[in-house]
C-alpha cells in the first residue's frame, strides 16, 4: 500500500538546470575563499569531497564526515580557518542564486495535495549540499511551510543517490517498507534507481536527467501539472483498489 511519496527537490520540485546552477555556484563560491586557499586548489578539493560522499559506503560515516576527511586532506588549511567563511556564504551569497531556478506554485500544490490525501512526505534530494543549502532551495519553491518527515541533508545523510542504501535509509528513518514508498523526481539515474528497493517511481518531465546507463524501471511519467492531476484523481500509480477498504497501491 502506498502511502510515503518522496520528492526529489532540484529540478522536480524546484525547476532549473542543475548543470547551470553548480556552475555558478562554483564560481562564486571559490573566490570567496581566496584569502585563505588558493581558488583552483579549492575548487579541486571540493570536487574530490564531493566525489569521496558519492562513492562513500561506509554507513558510519555522515556525508559530511566524509566530506570534511577528503577535502581538509587536500588543503593546507585547519578547518577552523576555513569554515567560518563557509558558513557565511551559505548564508549570505548562497540565498542570491535563486534567480538560477524557476519556481512554480505546482510545487505547493503538490505537496498539500499529497497531505490532505493522506500521504506522508519527505524530501528526497542528493545530500551533498549542508542543511542551509537545502534549506534556502526548499524556501525558494515555497514550500518551507511544509512539514516534511524528513529532508535528506548531508551533515545527517550516511549515502548518496544512486546508491540503494540511500533509499533503504530513508526507509529506515521514517519505518516503512520500500514498497509502500513512490520515489517522485527528474533524474533516470538517480532518482529512478530507487526501483531497486522496490519503490515505485514517478519521471517528472521538463528538466530531466539521463546519462544513458544504467537504466531503472520507471513506474510512471509526465509534467509536474500532470502528477498532480493524476495524484489528485488517483489515477495511474495513485489509482485507489479497494475502496471500501480505502487501501491505496
Amino acid at each position: 500500500m502506498v502511502n510515503v511519496i518522496l520528492f526529489d527537490l532540484d529540478g522536480t520540485l524546484l525547476p532549473m538546470d542543475t548543470e547551470a546552477f553548480v556552475e555558478n555556484y562554483i564560481k562564486e563560491l571559490a573566490p570567496q575563499v581566496a584569502h585563505i586557499v588558493d581558488p583552483n586548489l579549492f575548487v579541486k578539493s571540493l570536487w574530490a569531497g564531493t566525489q569521496a560522499m558519492v562513492q562513500n559506503k561506509d554507513r558510519t560515516k555522515t556525508n559530511e564526515q566524509v566530506f570534511e576527511e577528503t577535502f581538509l586532506s587536500l588543503i593546507p588549511v585547519e578547518k577552523e580557518h576555513i569554515w567560518p567563511t563557509l558558513d557565511l556564504f551559505y548564508r549570505d551569497v548562497f540565498p542570491t542564486f535563486s534567480h538560477l531556478s524557476t519556481p512554480t506554485p505546482l510545487a505547493k500544490d503538490v505537496v498539500e495535495q499529497a497531505i490532505d490525501q493522506g500521504y506522508r512526505v519527505a524530501v528526497a534530494t542528493n545530500p551533498v549540499f549542508p542543511k542551509a543549502a537545502i534549506e534556502h532551495r526548499i524556501e525558494w519553491a515555497g514550500l518551507s511551510h511544509i512539514p516534511f518527515e524528513l529532508v535528506t541533508v548531508y551533515e545527517e545523510s550516511v549515502y548518496t543517490k544512486p546508491h540503494v542504501e540511500y533509499y533503504e535509509s530513508i526507509c529506515e528513518v521514517l519505518g516503512v517498507d520500500p514498497r509502500d514508498c513512490v520515489m517522485v523526481g527528474n533524474d533516470k539515474q538517480e532518482d529512478m534507481s530507487a526501483s531497486e528497493t522496490g519503490m515505485k517511481t514517478y519521471l517528472v518531465e521538463g528538466n530531466v536527467i539521463d546519462r544513458g546507463e544504467p537504466s531503472f524501471r520507471i513506474d510512471d511519467q509526465g509534467t509536474l501539472e500532470q502528477f498532480y492531476d493524476d495524484l489528485k484523481n488517483e489515477k495511474g500509480i495513485f489509482q485507489v483498489k479497494g475502496v471500501e477498504t480505502g487501501e491505496r497501491y
